[in-house]
């Protein structure tokens, strides 16, 4: 009796040796539907799809599993002195069942599951926009939140009374209808209860069967002082409602901060440009700062260049951990004068012709400095 050569386990699922555990699950998804014997009408065809589809459980089985795959890395079909535990009757595989599983599901439609599971409720966004002032500061926001809430009428079951739940007729309370497909018996979810089991005679007056209602929540949450644009806070089990008795989802409140007229935050710094007048800046003197907690005055050093800044200590935001403190920064920007009167313009040619401006700044010229370039 001739042997029979069995063809390479990975050219049967065609994919590369080196192919990832989800590239097999997917190359096997797709061969064993091209050759499910119950697609074929042609009794040959049949029997030919049979033997493929046969040949890609077995394929699968085996390179599935790490360790099968390995070995069969190593030894070939054989498996070495180990072999591979059953992979011809399809057994020990990860994940083998559950693979055909889906593709039952494919083919004749509905699920594996029995009775209709408990579902977490879906997560929830709120956008709260925030002041600057209350955004460094923090505060209590009360938010009302519109979200779907388990049936208090009915405590979730969309049923009338208990006495109004009934037995599913179609699958005996089951929530599964056995099929016959070919040589397959399968598990098919009741299409009559959902799978739940139960069907109900007299829904709820207040959900009418829905074991759900929208409403609005009142909620009081306490915003963090120092919180920035694009950052999100937790509210677990804040979300919408499960069904089936599953959890609640939670909420995140996300935070935009308003820009303000005058301060802008870098960090936990608040930075305030703040106009001086060019005397005071070459004269040095004592100016006027607004800060989110009032006005305090800073001296401005004899000699302030544009753009400098001065840092107040401890007046800028709090940081989210520990009690550091943020500081202000002052950036000075010197104005020029655009009138000025006979007088003080008399006084500034005075100024100017005392003062050396041909362009020498810290006793080199512009001119000097680009000759220097070249020499």
């Amino acid at each position: 009796m001739a042997s029979v050569t069995k063809r390479d386990y990975y050219e049967v699922l065609g994919v590369k040796r080196d192919a990832s555990e989800d590239e097999i699950k997917k190359a096997f998804r797709k061969v064993a539907r091209q050759h499910h014997p119950d697609l074929q009408s042609d009794p040959n065809e049949k029997k030919k799809a049979e033997e493929k589809f046969k040949e890609a459980g077995e394929a699968y089985e085996v390179l599935s599993n790490a360790e099968h795959r390995k070995r069969y890395d190593m030894f070939g079909h054989s498996g070495g002195p180990q072999g591979f535990g059953g992979a011809e009757g399809f057994a020990g595989a990860g994940g083998f069942g559950d693979i055909f599983g889906d593709i039952f599901e494919d083919f004749f439609g509905g699920g594996r599951g029995g009775r209709s599971r408990a579902e977490q409720g879906n997560d929830l966004q709120y956008n709260l926009e925030l002041t600057f002032e209350e955004a460094v500061y923090g505060k209590e926001a009360k938010l009302k939140i519109p979200r779907w809430e388990t049936c208090e009428s009915c405590n979730g079951s969309g049923a009338k009374s208990s006495s109004s739940v009934k037995s599913c007729p179609g699958c005996g309370g089951s929530g599964q209808i056995r099929l016959q497909q070919g040589f397959f018996t399968i598990n098919r979810t009741c299409g009559q209860c959902q799978g739940a089991g139960q069907i109900i005679a007299e829904p709820c007056t207040t959900c009418r069967g829905q074991r759900r209602v929208y409403k609005e929540r009142n909620l009081s949450v306490t915003i963090p002082a120092g919180i920035e644009t694009g950052m999100r806070l937790r509210l677990s089990h804040e979300g919408e409602h499960g069904v089936n008795g599953g959890p609640p989802g939670d909420l995140y409140v996300a935070v935009a901060v308003k820009p303000h007229p005058v301060f802008t935050r870098k960090g936990n710094d608040i930075l305030v440009d703040l106009p001086v007048h060019f005397a005071t800046a070459t004269l040095g003197g004592k100016v006027e700062v607004p800060t989110l907690k009032g006005k305090t005055t800073v001296k401005v050093p004899e000699g302030t260049q544009h753009d400098r800044v001065l840092r107040l200590k401890g007046i800028g935001a709090p940081a989210l951990k520990g009690n550091q403190m943020g500081d202000q920064l002052v950036r000075i920007k010197i104005q020029i004068p655009t009138k000025l009167s006979a007088r003080q313009r008399e006084l500034l040619d005075a100024f100017a012709k005392e003062s050396d401006l041909s362009g020498e700044t810290n006793g080199e010229g512009i001119f000097d400095k680009v000759k220097n370039m070249f020499d």
